[in-house]
């Protein structure tokens, strides 16, 4: 059995958010935006739609191109691009707004039973993060990915759509109304996507 070993300097510690990083704004990035202690807020509508709202704003308003998506209960997968405000500010605005309007939501909701414990857990979040003001939705890190061949972009686009299935959710992927499977195969969905031909 091979030892573990630290580098021997500071200098050979690379962060991790130095591997995740958009360089070059006209490639494609895999995303995946998750929700603190993968809490499964996304088993409402409601929540969803707020989702796939902002998507649609982006879009219209900030050049945000969505070439793939899909809304787990506690997860995002899309692969993005842009024509307009940068990749990573587009990012940071989508996740700003959406963490506001979705902690808004909850605590507006008086069907929601599990409203006191995700406040409790967002709160919690919160106070780790000394650049959020009260609540944290998100979990920091998107970890873009860089689609720079068409292998890596297959096998992206198809591990996004393929996620409701793995989860059982559905059996074909294209069943699955949040997820943008159902423009690549031709239907209607609830977004406008750019398809990755």
């Amino acid at each position: 059995m091979q030892a573990f070993s630290l580098p021997a300097s500071k200098n050979q510690l690379t962060p991790m958010s130095r591997n995740y990083k958009i360089k070059d704004q006209s490639k494609l990035y895999f995303v995946t935006f998750s929700v603190v202690q993968w809490i499964d807020v996304f088993t409402r509508l409601v929540y969803k739609d707020i989702l796939i709202n902002s998507f649609k704003y982006c879009r219209q308003h900030k050049g945000l191109e969505l070439y793939a998506y899909v809304i787990m209960t506690n997860h995002v997968h899309a692969i993005l691009g842009t024509h307009g405000k940068p990749i990573q500010e587009i990012i940071r605005d989508f996740k700003r707004h959406t963490s506001k309007e979705l902690i808004n939501t909850i605590e507006n909701n008086q069907q929601e039973s599990r409203r006191n414990w995700m406040l409790w857990i967002f709160k919690q979040a919160g106070k780790q993060n000394p650049n959020n003001e009260f609540y944290q939705f998100w979990q920091q890190h998107n970890q873009p990915i860089e689609l720079n061949t068409n292998q890596l972009s297959d096998q992206k686009l198809a591990y996004i759509h393929q996620n409701p299935v793995e989860a059982g959710f559905v059996d074909e992927p294209e069943a699955f109304l949040y997820s943008s499977a159902r423009n690549y195969a031709g239907l209607s969905g609830l977004i406008d996507v750019q398809l990755i031909e």
